[in-house]
């Protein structure tokens, strides 16, 4: 492309940045901490200054403080179609579009949309709606991020199915933590404000149990403190000297291990605010047809999965892993490279191995860390 056409598209990028509408976020650690009390709150305070400012799509789960604080603020009707013989309800894009108003607030940013909406999930309905140059206030909990997902389940025990990508924080304009100790949520579950009486004694015993909120409550803390660095870094002059980081997450079609590799590698890239690539090297014993379909179906998961967390896909095919990996690396500038904890004895085989001496050797003087991620 001619300098002068690269110059053009990158004004016009300019031009839409300027025209999309600006975003916050509330983040808390669970259900329960406020974060759809705390919007409308500021929808109420908006209303009053004049701004022209709308429900979108709120859900109070019947919590009576809540609910009473919708009172007074315009909400746009939700959209209702028929799924499995029974009525529901959704955000209703179109309208929100049509009447354009100044704020929006839409909650439940992790939701999965009924089959057969425009977008599968809301996230997506938010990025159109900011597209058009409508400010939106959301909210989600720190169990919904796609890299945290393995955390989230080895300290909750739960397998979260509803889950955005770390992107869709990354381009919100405002992260606002919603914070409560552990001894104030479970009071406020006592006292019937998170659910249903008779269903407090259960959550008791699982999910709001001291110290996975401890838990969820320091992930909670450090996303919004990561994010409030990167907006830093990017908002300020950057050190010229500083040694720029860019990762590279290397997979195999073990796609347990290569989820968890994606899923971390995307942490470090979103801590160190940096560049993040995956790297499949496909064997003459991985070509083609030599790999079931259901490893296939898996690697195509695995490359939209990292694209999701913000990753580049490379995929090469190589006779040898290593010197596949070597090549990449250079190419790339490299400063890191992750891969996943192997079995004891493929890594003594490895280590055996003049490729992974080698491997060790160019890395080293190459400067790049190699990161082993279990």
């Amino acid at each position: 492309m001619p300098d002068r056409d690269k110059n053009v598209e990158h004004f016009i990028e300019l031009i839409r940045q300027s025209r999309r509408g600006k975003f916050k976020v509330y983040i808390g650690m669970s259900a329960g901490v406020g974060k759809t009390y705390r919007m409308l709150q500021e929808a109420h305070t908006l209303l009053r200054n004049g701004v022209d400012v709308k429900i979108g799509y709120i859900e109070t789960h019947q919590r009576k403080e809540t609910h009473a604080l919708l009172e007074g603020l315009p909400v746009i009707p939700r959209r209702k179609l028929f799924y499995k013989g029974k009525e529901l309800e959704e955000l209703n894009v179109q309208a929100i579009l049509n009447l354009h108003p100044e704020v929006v607030v839409v909650d439940e940013l992790a939701h999965s949309n009924i089959e057969g909406s425009k977008n599968e999930k809301r996230w997506q309905d938010v990025m159109d709606i900011l597209d058009a140059g409508i400010n939106v206030i959301s909210a989600v909990n720190i169990q919904h991020i796609e890299s945290l997902n393995e955390e989230v389940k080895d300290i909750t025990g739960i397998e979260v199915a509803e889950r955005i990508p770390d992107s869709i924080l990354k381009q919100a304009d405002e992260v606002v933590n919603i914070d409560l100790t552990a001894d104030e949520l479970v009071t406020r579950l006592r006292e019937g404000k998170i659910y249903a009486p008779e269903k407090v004694e259960t959550a008791l015993r699982n999910f709001f149990q001291s110290e996975k909120i401890l838990q969820l409550r320091e992930l909670a803390l450090k996303e919004v403190a990561s994010q409030v660095e990167r907006k830093i870094e990017t908002e300020l002059p950057r050190n010229g000297n500083a040694r720029q980081e860019r990762f590279l997450a290397c997979i195999s079609s073990n796609h347990e291990v290569a989820r968890k590799v994606i899923r971390k590698t995307a942490r470090l890239s979103s801590y160190y605010n940096s560049k993040w690539y995956l790297l499949y090297v496909q064997t003459p014993r991985e070509d083609g047809d030599k790999i079931g379909l259901a490893a296939q179906r898996h690697l195509i998961n695995n490359f939209k999965l990292a694209t999701e967390l913000g990753g580049e896909v490379i995929k090469i095919k190589h006779s040898n892993i290593a010197k596949g990996i070597i090549e990449v690396a250079e190419q790339r500038k490299i400063t890191t490279i992750c891969v996943g904890k192997p079995h004891l004895n493929l890594f003594n085989v490895i280590l055996s191995t003049a490729v992974f001496n080698q491997l060790l050797n160019k890395l080293s003087a190459a400067e790049i860390d190699i990161v082993i991620l279990s």
